[in-house]
């Protein structure tokens, strides 16, 4: 009703307007009848209302149309009732939607063909790596230690390249089954171990219940297990040689828990470390830091439909934790 009156004050206005000018034209003209310019005046306002209101009740969804705000893209299909103006606007909604949904679909091919890319190249560079650390270990200390450290490191870099390229495929990359949080661990901590053994920090499962089986996807999990780690022995470095790695039940749901020792994450810190690039008062002290580690965890875990909490006290370590819902018990033989 607010836009209909909006569009029409004009001619309202002018219609007032008239009904005012035109007795007084006669009137100083001198004609005396004010009887008949009052029935003027009053048959003039019943025309005018009497149109309004047919145009309104003709236009009414039409206008509603204009002031509710659209749901889904498949809104501006909605056909309103075949006047002019709407028919008009019915062409021009099809129109622009045929056009956006031409330009999503030009965007979505140069992402998938970004991804491809991304997913090829980092591939291609996982093989000369290999090459260069078989050529490492070849050769004497420190050399070969050296060389293997930043090999690991550019391998870690590219690992992460390539599950931020996927991230948005992540779903369609699913394979849910029963993973032994245990055994994953165990993984984990041998795929790092030389980066342990380098950092001189050395994880410590604690296993409250053997067995403990949740649903979830190994290969995300694996890349997330292992985010958290690195995290931890990286801002642990220098002050402890602790780590300890927790799998036990609460209420029951399964929680895997990374506990560090080190330098901790001030409380300004703590809502905004999960953000995308936000590296904060630690990402500034240690250079290294991309802001990518923590956002790419918190992104994998809600898509796994994994809770996570984070603790910290500067000075004394950060903890944080995994909690899965779907959990199931089996006793280890």
């Amino acid at each position: 009703m607010r836009l209909f009156l909006r569009e029409h004050l004009l001619l309202i206005v002018l219609q007032l307007s008239q009904c005012v000018m035109v007795p007084i034209l006669f009137w100083l003209d001198g004609y005396r009848g004010v009887g008949v310019s009052i029935y003027a005046i009053f048959l003039s306002m019943v025309l005018l209302t009497a149109f309004l209101i047919y145009r309104y009740n003709s236009r009414k969804k039409f206008y509603q149309r204009l002031q509710s705000p659209m749901e889904t893209l498949d809104g501006s299909l909605e056909i309103t009732e075949q006047t002019p103006i709407s028919e008009a606007l019915n062409h021009l909604l099809l129109s622009q939607y045929r056009l956006y949904q031409e330009e999503l679909l030009k965007a979505e091919d140069r992402q998938d063909e970004h991804l491809l890319f991304m997913d090829r190249w980092v591939h291609q560079m996982k093989t000369p790596l290999s090459v260069i650390e078989l050529t490492a270990q070849t050769l004497d200390e420190p050399e070969s230690s050296s060389i293997r450290e930043e090999t690991d490191r550019m391998q870690k870099g590219l690992n992460t390249v390539l599950y931020m390229a996927r991230l948005r495929t992540i779903t369609e990359d699913f394979q849910i089954k029963p993973i032994t949080l245990s055994k994953l661990i165990r993984d984990v901590n041998q795929d790092n171990k030389r980066f342990y053994i380098r950092n001189e920090v050395y994880p410590q499962l604690k296993e409250e219940k053997s067995g403990i089986i949740v649903e979830t996807d190994e290969k995300w999990l694996f890349f997330l297990v292992t985010q958290l780690v690195h995290n931890a022995v990286n801002y642990s470095t220098g002050r402890t040689k602790r780590l300890e790695i927790s799998i036990y039940e609460k209420a029951g749901e399964a929680v895997l828990e990374i506990k560090d020792f080190g330098i901790g994450i001030p409380v300004v810190d703590q809502k905004r470390v999960f953000n995308k690039f936000y590296t904060g008062e630690n990402g500034r002290r240690y250079r290294e830091s991309t802001g990518m580690g923590l956002y790419l965890v918190k992104e994998v875990a809600e898509r796994l439909e994994h809770r996570l909490e984070l603790e910290s006290i500067v000075g004394e370590g950060t903890t944080i934790r995994i909690i899965f819902s779907n959990t199931q018990n089996l006793t280890s033989m």
